[in-house]
């Protein structure tokens, strides 16, 4: 990865950033209202549907903002920002870009192992193969229910390191009185 003095993000990463911010707050929200409806009404398969196209949709933008931040520059930290800071900064982005990637695949993981054998229509328009699964994973709803649990943790955990970025990005506007989050605000510099 290429690093330079540059004091913000393009506008691609930052357009990447909210876009799939957006959509990753949005799902987490979507989920936790899911799963508290009857499972086998038909308007609870058509919000399913929904929510693993959407997740196709961010798990497609986090391969491409995975391969943006490979290929571009990326703004160092502040140089007076401690040491402890800057590796706080760094393992958070590390524990958001594995959310970002685990929680799509988790639950493509779940949907291909599930008992059930329901295919996944992308927004109506085709239908997304299930993933290969070996039977010595076990039996398939054994399978299903382990990726249904890690979905469903790694959802929680997503949720605390989003709390921990946020207010990390409010740390440094309000108190640090930085440019860290003007960064990914604007282009500019």
């Amino acid at each position: 990865m290429i690093r330079n003095t540059r004091s913000a993000y393009g506008s691609v990463a930052i357009a990447l950033h909210w876009t799939i911010a957006t959509l990753i707050i949005g799902m987490l929200g979507f989920g936790l209202y899911m799963v508290t409806l009857p499972i086998f009404e038909p308007s609870t398969y058509t919000l399913y549907q929904l929510h693993k196209s959407i997740g196709f949709v961010i798990l497609t933008l986090v391969t491409l903002r995975l391969l943006w931040k490979l290929s571009g520059a990326t703004p160092t930290l502040p140089a007076e920002m401690p040491w402890w800071e800057q590796a706080a900064a760094h393992l958070g982005h590390l524990s958001l870009y594995a959310l970002m990637v685990l929680m799509p695949l988790t639950g493509w993981f779940l949907v291909s192992t599930s008992p059930l054998g329901l295919p996944t229509v992308f927004f109506n328009l085709f239908q997304i193969p299930h993933l290969p699964t070996f039977e010595f994973l076990g039996q398939k709803a054994d399978v299903s229910a382990f990726f249904t649990e890690v979905h469903g943790w790694a959802a929680y955990a997503f949720i605390a390191v989003i709390a921990a970025h946020v207010g990390a990005a409010l740390k440094h506007h309000f108190i640090s009185k930085d440019k860290v989050l003007q960064r990914m605000l604007s282009s500019k510099p």
